[in-house]
């Protein structure tokens, strides 16, 4: 199978991550992106693969779109750039100085467990959008 053009790798136990994940998938319906949880092993073989280190508590989702990789406050305003309805006019939040976005972007990861809970196990695809998971 050929590597997609966009993968987006997100924390597979947290709630608003799956969420969010629901939220794309709801939003982009030329399957433009695929997914996979950080903690399955072809997300650990796409850390590999890009020189990543394995995550043990994942705190960004990940973005890798044509063999480049974005994180943090940067993937999520280029998921959302590409979603139908008016969610591309969020992306104009880029040029708000990275550090500030970032800063943002790790308050909501470090407390998303508590706020939103969080799974035992990683959430399982239907048998409908088994093709857009890896």
């Amino acid at each position: 199978m050929p590597s997609p053009a966009a993968v987006i790798l997100f924390d597979g136990a947290c709630n608003l991550c799956n969420g969010f994940v629901q939220f794309v998938i709801n939003r982009d319906p030329a399957g433009r992106f695929h997914f996979t949880s950080l903690q399955s092993e072809a997300g650990r073989e796409l850390l590999a693969q890009h020189g990543l280190p394995p995550v043990a508590e994942p705190e960004t989702v990940i973005l890798i779109e044509n063999q480049q990789v974005y994180t943090h406050s940067t993937a999520a305003l280029r998921i959302v750039r590409q979603l139908s309805g008016l969610w591309p006019w969020l992306y104009a939040a880029i040029v708000v100085p990275r550090p500030l976005r970032d800063w943002a972007y790790r308050f909501v990861a470090r407390h998303r467990y508590q706020w939103f809970g969080h799974r035992d196990a990683c959430m399982l695809p239907t048998p409908a959008l088994r093709q857009r998971f890896l």
